[in-house]
């Protein structure tokens, strides 16, 4: 599954500190390899350099308030 620019994903990368975590791919890049890497932000930074195996697209009421 490819990931596009605003899209909600969870960071599975048990060596990364935001590792579990949901996050927003602010950047997709391809290398000259034809491998598609993202940046996700994060509440309290960003990961880059992101393989698309370490995603999964987040549960859609995961952003929703109870309020």
């Amino acid at each position: 599954m490819s990931f596009e620019k605003d899209d909600q994903v969870v960071l599975n990368d048990e060596h990364s500190e935001f590792d579990g975590e949901t996050g927003t791919v602010t950047q997709t890049m391809e290398s000259m390899f034809g491998d598609v890497t993202y940046t996700v932000s994060f509440e309290d930074g960003q990961e880059t350099g992101v393989p698309e195996d370490d995603l999964e697209a987040a549960d859609a009421d995961a952003d929703e308030d109870d309020g």
